[in-house]
C-alpha cells in the first residue's frame, strides 16, 4: 500500500473544535479515510455511500471483504433513508439506547453499497454517543462506514496511539480525542431474525435489552471462533483482538486459575520465554514479581472491559512471548469480555477446576 502522510490532530473530546471536525468531514466527503474516537473504540471512517472509499478501508486494515461493516449515523431519519423498514421493536431500542453502543441489523435498501454488507441483504447501523463522532457525521452529511481503527486481527484501539501504531502511513487523518469510554465494541443485535439474536455481545448487555424486547436471545455460539461461517456482523468469523504474543486464556475457579497460571508461568520461564500475566485486582499479588497487569476488579466488569485492549497492547509493548490471562464469569458484561478473549486466544484455552 502506498505510504500516506497521516495528519494527526488533537481535540477536546467533550467540546471539539468545529473547525478541526470540519477538516475531517471534508476528507470524508472527498473519499478519504480518517480515524476518530467513539464511546466504544476508535473507528476508521469513510463515506458509507462511496464504494471506492469503503474499499480503501479493507485495504488499509488488511480486512477480508466478506467481513461486513457498520454504518454510523446521527439521526433515525438517516436510518430511514438506508433500510426497507423499521420494526416497532427496533424503534423502541433506538429511542432508548441511541446514541450508544448498540448496533442493529435491518433489511437494507438500494442506497447501501454491497461492499458495506459483504453482499448480504442486511445492514448494521448504530448512532455513536461521542461528541467528535456525532459532529463528524453531522458535518459530513453522510453515514460513515467505520470498523475499528486497527490492522485486521489486532486488538481494537482505545487510544489514538494504538491507531498510530497500526495505521499511520495508511490513512489520511487521525483525530485524537483521548481514551474511549466503554473500551469494547458495540453490541450487535439482529432484529431481522425471529427471535432477535445478539450476534456480538458488547456495551449493552442482554438484561438491558430485555426490558424493551423480552424475546431477544443471546446466541453463545457467536462467542466461538468459526472460519467457515458466513458472518452477518463484524467480529463473528475471523481471528480478532489478538496480540503479537501468544495469548492463553484460563477458565475456571479463581483459585484454580491462579494456581494453573503460576505453573504455566514457571514452565515457560524455564524455557527462556518472557511471560506476561493479565490478572485482576483480587489476584495480582499472588503472582509475585512478574510482568503482571491488573485489568480491574472482578466486582466491576465494566472497568475490566474498558481496560482490556489496552492491557493486551501494553503487554505486547513489553516484548512478552506469552500472555497468560484469567477468564471472567460468563454473565452480564463478562460475556462480552470473554467473547473478545476467546477470539484473542484463537483456541489456546485451558479449563481448570471450578
Amino acid at each position: 500500500m502506498k505510504d500516506i502522510d497521516t495528519k494527526i490532530i488533537k481535540v477536546d473530546s467533550l467540546r471539539p473544535d468545529i473547525k478541526l471536525i470540519r477538516e475531517g468531514a471534508e476528507l470524508i466527503k472527498g473519499g478519504k479515510l480518517i480515524a476518530f474516537p467513539t464511546e466504544t473504540v476508535y473507528g476508521l471512517g469513510a463515506n458509507g455511500l462511496d464504494p471506492k472509499a469503503v474499499a480503501n478501508i479493507f485495504i488499509a486494515k488488511g480486512r477480508p471483504q466478506d467481513n461486513p461493516l457498520i454504518l454510523h449515523v446521527n439521526s433515525i431519519a438517516q436510518v430511514e433513508e438506508l433500510v426497507m423498514d423499521i420494526s416497532e421493536g427496533s424503534r423502541k431500542l433506538m429511542e432508548r439506547f441511541w446514541p450508544g453502543p448498540l448496533t442493529l441489523l435491518f433489511k437494507k435498501n438500494h442506497k447501501v453499497p454491497n461492499i458495506i454488507t459483504a453482499g448480504l441483504d442486511t445492514v448494521a447501523i448504530r448512532m455513536p454517543n461521542h461528541p467528535v463522532a456525532f459532529k463528524l457525521i453531522e458535518i459530513s452529511g453522510v453515514p460513515i462506514a467505520a470498523p475499528s481503527a486497527n490492522r485486521s486481527g489486532r486488538p481494537s484501539p482505545t487510544m489514538a496511539n494504538h491507531v498510530i501504531e497500526d495505521l499511520s502511513g495508511r490513512i489520511d487523518m487521525i483525530i485524537d480525542g483521548g481514551p474511549t469510554g466503554v473500551g469494547l465494541e458495540s453490541t450487535v443485535l439482529d432484529m431481522t431474525s425471529e427471535p432477535p439474536i445478539i450476534l456480538r455481545p458488547g456495551g449493552i448487555i442482554l438484561e438491558d435489552l430485555h426490558g424493551l424486547v423480552p424475546e431477544i436471545v443471546e446466541d453463545l455460539n457467536t462467542i466461538q471462533y468459526d472460519e467457515d461461517m458466513i458472518p452477518k456482523s463484524p467480529g463473528q468469523k475471523y481471528r480478532h483482538y489478538a496480540p503479537k504474543a501468544r495469548l492463553i486464556l484460563f477458565i475456571g475457579g479463581v483459585d484454580s486459575m491462579v494456581e494453573s497460571i503460576s505453573r504455566y508461568r514457571d514452565s515457560y520461564i524455564s524455557e527462556g520465554k518472557k511471560v506476561g500475566i493479565m490478572a485482576t485486582d483480587e489476584t495480582m499479588d499472588a503472582y509475585e514479581e512478574n510482568i503482571v497487569i491488573s485489568m480491574g476488579s472482578r466486582e466491576d466488569n465494566r472497568t475490566i472491559a474498558h481496560n482490556l485492549f489496552n492491557t493486551i497492547r501494553t503487554l505486547d509493548s513489553k516484548g512478552v512471548d506469552i500472555i497468560l490471562c484469567e477468564g471472567m464469569e460468563m454473565a452480564g458484561m463478562g460475556t462480552a469480555i470473554m467473547n473478545r478473549l476467546k477470539r484473542a486466544a484463537t483456541g489456546n484455552i485451558i479449563r481448570v477446576g471450578e
